[in-house]
């Protein structure tokens, strides 16, 4: 006779203690050990299969089969599509738009797709699919949380794509535990990627995230997939940022770029005339610079306010910028530049809602903050690219090439770049290359 025992599991790390802890052992986070109840038994001899071996000079593969949704910027983050028998987990804000971008990307492809949904009934996801102006004849659709009934509606349909919406809403009829606890996701999550793999059916789960932004549930959840995409992007703003954390057959720097309609989400193809198409050229405070993302280069506009402090303590406010990384390069600022921002309040923006985290745009961010701090503005038809140290160095970047290239496509006709950069590049002739080796040097050449 199987008994119910009580265990507190890390809904962090995964870590299970029989008692409830203030901090987990494993991962040092704290308050967040939750109950769960775990049936168990005594345990069955059973007879182990015979495992089949084989050695690895012998597997001759010519690569992933994928299936490919006619959705680039779609199959761009994957890595040049689905990849077949494998498992993708998408994480996003509530109503930022994950289930329009799967139902989109699963509808244009010829595979034939079911959509399991948990949370809306068939009648609403008809009234997406209309909105979306959706008519596949593919795309089969099942309202249900049991998994069993999943597992079952799979070996009779057979499709090629299953589309979860969402995995916290699914539960195994055996468990006790109520659906979206860290047992349930976990153990359901575990049968579909057996699924996957065994019947070589690729599938998607679409998954809840928290206050914070991380995907709701244990972080084993993200272990077991193959992929784990991000979708990000301000409610606010029409542009729809899909990013990958993890990825197993591709990169992990590519992004895909989004504008949401009312008709769906429209891939942006040129992302730099996107960003740059409400830029001012005679604003003080803003400065065009070219980051990378992923194997492209984008162009866009950082702005800068800084405007004195009669409260105290100063503002530091950054949007799409580390705040940490804007500390330091106000320190520089002040001890290199001379720029006396300790009383001055500092306000940073990326234009477009679009979040950089590469160092190679700090001599932009340097730019735009001093050009709103002497009010007046940079240089036109510029843009400008370089890491700064802590020395008030400018510092060499990596794909200088792609970001020359993309700033000439747009019709720019100077780039401000490191002095090491300068050195290895062959000539451009259609924009001149004003290479710079420190932060005062390029703030007297770039402000007026």
């Amino acid at each position: 006779m199987s008994k119910v025992k009580l265990k507190y599991i890390c809904t962090e790390c995964g870590y299970e203690s029989l008692k409830w802890l203030g901090k987990c052992p494993s991962c040092e986070a704290w308050n967040s050990f939750t109950e769960e109840f775990v049936e168990t038994g005594k345990s069955v001899k059973r007879t182990v299969p015979d495992s089949k071996i084989v050695n690895l000079s012998d597997e001759v593969s010519g690569g992933e089969a994928r299936i490919k949704t006619n959705i680039s910027e779609f199959d761009r983050v994957l890595g040049g599509g689905i990849t077949t028998g494998s498992v993708v987990l998408i994480g996003g804000d509530p109503g930022i738009g994950k289930s329009t971008l799967v139902m989109q990307a699963a509808s244009t492809s010829d595979s034939k797709v079911l959509y399991v949904t948990g949370e809306e009934s068939i009648s609403q996801i008809n009234g997406r699919a209309l909105r979306l102006k959706i008519n596949s004849q593919n795309v089969f659709v099942l309202a249900e949380t049991d998994l069993d009934v999943i597992i079952n509606s799979i070996e009779k349909i057979q499709p090629e794509i299953v589309i979860i919406d969402s995995i916290q809403t699914i539960s195994k009829s055996d468990l006790d535990n109520a659906p979206g606890t860290i047992t349930q996701i976990r153990e359901c999550a575990s049968h579909l990627m057996q699924v996957a793999k065994s019947k070589n059916v690729s599938i998607i789960l679409i998954g809840h995230v928290t206050k914070e932004g991380f995907i709701a549930g244990p972080k084993v959840l993200e272990h077991v997939v193959d992929t784990v995409l991000q979708f990000e992007g301000d409610k606010n703003h029409t542009y729809r940022i899909l990013r990958a954390q993890k990825n197993r057959f591709g990169s992990t720097n590519e992004i895909g770029i989004f504008e949401m309609h009312d008709t769906g989400l429209n891939e942006v193809k040129n992302p730099s005339e996107i960003f740059l198409s409400e830029h001012n050229r005679n604003i003080t405070g803003s400065v065009v610079t070219a980051s990378i993302e992923g194997t492209r280069a984008v162009l866009l506009e950082v702005q800068a306010l800084v405007t004195p402090s009669n409260y105290g303590n100063p503002q530091r406010v950054a949007t799409g910028f580390d705040y940490r990384r804007l500390s330091i390069l106000l320190a520089v600022l002040e001890k290199r530049a001379k720029l006396r921002l300790s009383n001055y309040n500092v306000f940073l923006n990326m234009a477009g809602g679009l979040r950089i985290e590469e160092p190679a745009v700090d001599l932009a961010v340097c730019t735009a903050i001093a050009s709103s701090y002497k009010d007046r503005p940079v240089r036109n038809m510029n843009v400008v690219v370089g890491e700064v140290g802590l020395g008030g160095e400018v510092r060499a970047v990596a794909n200088i090439d792609k970001r020359i290239q993309e700033s000439i496509k747009l019709g720019f006709k100077e780039i401000i770049l490191p002095d090491k950069n300068l050195k290895v590049l062959k000539n451009f002739n259609e924009i001149k290359l004003i290479n710079v080796k420190d932060v005062s040097e390029a703030l007297d050449l770039l402000i007026k």
